[in-house]
């Protein structure tokens, strides 16, 4: 009698595990003081693997393209922001509280993503025409609303001046805490709540000595 034949098992092939997300991390760290130094355009994968100590090869085995990577970079940093802002907003501060304690916010965001705000700063108005930065766009919208807002709760409170024009003190305050992304280094001699709290002193109170 014939003998039947065993069926040919196929071995099942798992799947590679992932990379750790330790590895990740670091390399959209540096990816980020790439982006940040050099420019978007100017900074190419073969840069970015350079100062990572690694293959540009190797470096495609973690991400696709410098897209993905500067997009992760910059939706991080968003997420990370609105939550903050989220907590300062839904926590039903006064007006003057939810200003400081948004700035405050802003500040300890730049200490956590340097980098990224650069990097937003430098970049967005070029990347939001790119569907996949769309976010940007959604971003900065909420950014203002949730600044204009308070400024507005503010003077009806009479917490703030009648005359204050609220869009140019939000653009004055935008821009003032944001830039600190070009100077600002983490670890350096003042904390980011040390450096929150002198900028609302002269924001608030004003820099001439009180008659």
């Amino acid at each position: 009698m014939p003998t039947k034949k065993k069926p040919q098992v196929t071995a099942v092939r798992k799947p590679a595990p992932a990379a750790p997300r330790a590895r990740r991390r670091e390399l959209l760290d540096t990816a980020a003081e790439v982006f940040a130094d050099q420019g978007y355009n100017a900074t190419t994968v073969r840069k970015i693997a350079d100062h990572a100590g690694m293959l540009a090869g190797s470096l495609y085995y973690h991400f696709d393209s410098k897209e993905s990577m500067l997009e992760e970079i910059l939706r991080t940093f968003l997420d990370e922001l609105w939550d903050g802002y989220g907590t300062v907003l839904g926590a039903e501060f006064g007006p003057r509280e939810t200003l400081e304690a948004l700035v405050t916010e802003s500040f300890r965001e730049i200490d956590r993503h340097r980098a990224a705000v650069a990097i937003y700063q430098k970049e967005s108005k070029q990347l939001v025409a790119q569907e996949r930065f769309a976010f940007l766009a959604e971003s900065q919208r909420r950014f203002e609303k949730a600044w204009l807002s308070t400024l507005e709760r503010g003077v009806a409170a009479e917490v703030f001046r009648s005359d204050l024009d609220v869009r140019l003190t939000y653009r004055f305050v935008r821009d003032t805490v944001w830039v600190a992304a070009s100077w600002y280094r983490p670890g350096g001699q003042h904390s980011p709540e040390e450096i929150a709290r002198q900028y609302l002193s002269m924001v608030l109170d004003g820099i001439a000595v009180r008659a």
